[in-house]
């Protein structure tokens, strides 16, 4: 009897050690935490200047280097107008401190004029060992200041190695 309870007992830390939650006050990130494919959904709105100001909402393909570079393929939608450029390329740089806060400078590339947008900023936190980026829009570090409320969520892409139908 004492030995089955030790046992249930042993069983039940064993549980509580493989379910407990992750301590991320000691998370320590790097410029190479984020590397690999991430999926983005973006939403959120341009306040001001008045031309520019309206609902945006999209989705991107990032792609980190893992060394302070990236590239990216974007589909923005502002006020509910789909961009004329089907996907939007840009690229950029990025730098991660240890304590998994940081930011991206973005510079847009389209290839259709009419889909120009400044070079953006935005300040970024990584969490679930890299796995996950959040960011928000901080503004441009090219153009006048402008006000929004832009903001990201990513998930990096795991590629499937020897997967087939």
């Amino acid at each position: 009897m004492i030995f089955r309870s030790f046992r249930l007992l042993g069983m039940v830390f064993a549980a509580y050690a493989f379910l407990a939650p992750h301590d991320s006050t000691h998370a320590q990130c790097s410029n190479a935490t984020l590397h690999g494919r991430y999926a983005f959904t973006i939403t959120g709105q341009i306040l001001t200047p008045a031309p520019a100001a309206g609902p945006v909402s999209g989705v991107a393909m990032t792609v980190f280097d893992g060394q302070e570079a990236f590239t990216q393929v974007d589909h923005v939608l502002h006020n509910g107008q789909p961009p004329q450029e089907e996907w939007r390329p840009g690229s950029g740089s990025y730098h991660v401190n240890s304590d998994c806060t940081g930011y991206m400078i973005l510079t847009p590339q389209p290839a259709v004029p009419a889909d120009a947008s400044p070079e953006l900023r935005l300040e970024i936190v990584v969490g679930d060992d890299g796995n996950e980026i959040r960011t928000a829009v901080s503004g441009s570090p090219t153009v006048p200041s402008f006000t929004s409320t832009i903001i990201s969520i990513a998930t990096r892409v795991h590629e499937r190695v020897g997967f087939s139908w």
